[in-house]
């Protein structure tokens, strides 16, 4: 029977059913044994597991990243916990130029199974140097897979499926969904990695977003559906593979797409499917392909600042709206458009 559970507690109970999977699967990282985590989402495992398994290290992300590279190609399955995705920056030459490149370096003869989980995101105060959404440097590297789930269930099964996976894995978490519930299959459940999820069908536009913009995103085609808009949204969830035939056979039934992402506009995931829709589906839009996206300068600290940058549901009805009224779709009024 599913269970309604947090976000926080679906990655607990994967990485504590992997462990007790898997002799070979060990966690690292700052804090997470003795202190259960910043985020708790390791609580009780060093109890129940021990530290041989749950190895707190020093605040040293290239030097305990690296470890995990030499223990993953040895045989070992390590998780990593990096506090946050702006000190993976410490780590980057371990995770882009060893992790992603040894299965390729060595001629396929040996692997590099580990997983990096990382929280990111803005909305929590936490200022420029650490409220960023980095996922585009590692969703450019071939050698890393790269995932976003927006949903406990998806969590849950997308981070067994990564730790299980024999590639090194990037697993992307939003700080703000860490609290959100949903129902999570119980016992074992994996996901396929790669896979885009549809995640609300609709008929008008397609609405493409991945973690806490996907949603966001369903939040505002349910609210549509009220106004006789027809909204279809698919949730990636993965970014590194990138599952494109979903994504385009979506465009190609709405004839209209918009991506909404958290990170910069520029060079972003959202101007990747732009692409990808420009060259799977174009003969099929109506209209061009716009993107909602976070304001082009370092996150602000002060709370109206901050708000003012990020994307959110008003930004993304406006820019839903202005591409259907500019393919003669019939509009509703807004609420506040009357008199």
């Amino acid at each position: 029977m599913p269970q309604t559970v947090t976000y926080r507690q679906a990655l607990h109970d994967a990485l504590r059913a992997e462990l007790l999977r898997d002799d070979d699967v060990l966690l690292l990282g700052e804090e997470i044994g003795v202190f259960e985590g910043s985020y708790k989402i390791t609580a009780g495992l060093l109890g129940e597991f021990g530290p041989r398994r749950i190895r707190d290290t020093p605040i040293c992300e290239e030097g305990f990243t690296g470890a995990a590279v030499g223990a993953a190609m040895l045989g070992l399955r390590p998780v990593v916990e990096i506090m946050t995705i702006n000190f993976s920056l410490l780590a980057i030459d371990q995770i882009i130029n060893h992790a992603a490149k040894m299965h390729a370096m060595f001629g396929g003869q040996v692997s590099v199974p580990m997983v990096i989980r990382t929280p990111g995101g803005g909305g929590q105060q936490l200022a420029a140097t650490h409220s960023q959404n980095l996922e585009v440097f590692y969703a450019h590297v071939p050698g890393l897979k790269v995932l976003a789930p927006s949903t406990p269930a998806d969590a849950k099964g997308l981070l067994a499926s990564a730790v299980r996976d024999d590639d090194p894995v990037i697993f992307l978490e939003n700080l703000a969904l860490y609290n959100t519930m949903g129902e999570v299959p119980d016992g074992d459940h994996t996901l396929p990695i790669g896979t885009a999820a549809v995640t609300k069908p609709g008929r008008d536009v397609t609405i493409v977003a991945y973690s806490r913009a996907a949603v966001i995103a369903l939040d505002v085609a349910r609210r549509l559906e009220e106004g006789g808009i027809s909204a279809e949204v698919v949730d990636l969830r993965s970014l590194r593979p990138l599952d494109r035939a979903t994504v385009c056979s979506s465009v190609r039934r709405t004839g209209r797409a918009i991506v909404l992402e958290d990170d910069w506009l520029s060079y972003g995931i959202g101007a990747e499917i732009a692409a990808t829709i420009q060259e799977g589906a174009f003969d099929h839009l109506d209209a061009p392909v716009r993107r909602v996206a976070a304001a082009e300068v370092p996150l602000p600290y002060a709370k109206p600042l901050e708000r003012a940058a990020l994307p959110d549901a008003a930004a993304l009805t406006r820019t839903v709206r202005d591409v259907l009224e500019a393919t003669g779709f019939p509009l509703k009024p807004l609420p506040s458009e009357h008199g």
